[in-house]
C-alpha cells in the first residue's frame, strides 16, 4: 500500500519566496554551475510541463535543480510507503520515525542520476551515524539493470522497483511525472520537509539534511 498526503496549501510552485533564514542556508550551493549540465538534458527554455506535453520520446524530463523547502507548520501528514526492494526485503517508511529520511527517484540511463550517484553515496556515509535513512525509487529498470548501476556507483542503500508507477502516483504532488532525478527529504515525523527537482547538488542536499536533523522530533 502506498499512500502520501496532499501537498501544502497553495502548491509547491506557489510557495512564498520568503523564509530568508532557511533559504539563505542553501543559496550559495544553488549558485554552483549545475544549470549548464541540466539544460543539456532538455530543450532550451523548455519547462517540465512543456516537455511533458510535447511527448517527444525523451527518456526522461530533466528537472531544473530547483529546491522547495516546507516550514514545519506547512507540512502535511507523513509519507507512508511500504514496498519490496530488488533484493526482496520489505521496507516501510513508518519504521523511519524519529530519523530523517531521503527518497531518491532515479533510473540507470538517466544521465543526471549517474552524476549525482557518487554524491548521494558520500552523503549517505557522512550522515549514517546520525540515523539518516535512504531509499531509492527506480521508475524504469529491471532488477539486473538496477543492480548493475548500484554496483558501478557503489550505492550503499536499497531501491524499490516502481516501473508500474505506484509510488510515483501517490507522490505526484511532490514528484512530477517523469522528472528524474527528484529527491525528497523527510523530517523526523516522516513529512516532506524539502524537495530537489533535478540533479541534487551535494552542498544543497547536505544543507537540507542538516536542517532536518536540527529539528526536534
Amino acid at each position: 500500500m502506498f499512500s502520501a498526503s496532499d501537498k501544502p496549501e497553495g502548491g509547491l510552485a506557489g510557495r512564498s519566496a520568503g523564509r530568508p533564514a532557511r533559504r539563505a542556508v542553501i543559496a550559495g550551493a544553488l549558485a554552483l554551475p549545475i544549470a549548464g549540465f541540466l539544460s543539456a538534458c532538455a530543450p532550451e527554455q523548455s519547462s517540465l510541463s512543456q516537455q511533458a506535453n510535447e511527448g517527444n520520446n525523451k527518456n526522461y524530463i530533466a528537472g531544473d535543480g530547483s529546491v522547495e523547502v516546507y516550514d514545519a507548520d506547512q507540512r502535511t501528514d507523513p509519507v507512508d510507503l511500504t514496498a519490496e526492494t530488488y533484493d526482496g526485503e520489505s521496507v516501510s517508511t513508518t519504521d523511519w520515525r524519529g530519523n530523517v529520511g531521503i527518497l531518491n527517484f532515479w533510473y540507470a540511463a538517466c544521465a543526471p542520476c549517474r552524476v549525482e550517484a557518487p554524491h548521494l553515496r558520500e552523503l549517505h556515509d557522512e550522515f549514517k551515524a546520525d540515523g539518516v535513512t535512504w531509499l531509492g525509487i527506480n521508475g524504469r529498470d529491471e532488477k539486473a539493470t538496477a543492480e548493475a548501476f548500484e554496483r558501478t556507483f557503489e550505492v550503499p542503500y536499497s531501491s524499490v522497483p516502481d516501473s508500474n508507477g505506484r509510488v510515483l502516483l501517490q507522490l505526484t504532488k511532490y514528484v512530477p511525472a517523469q522528472a528524474y532525478p527528484t529527491t525528497l527529504v523527510l523530517d523526523k515525523q516522516g513529512r516532506v520537509a524539502a524537495r530537489i527537482l533535478g540533479l541534487a547538488d551535494k552542498s544543497t542536499l547536505k544543507a537540507l539534511i542538516e536542517t532536518a536533523l536540527a529539528e526536534k522530533a
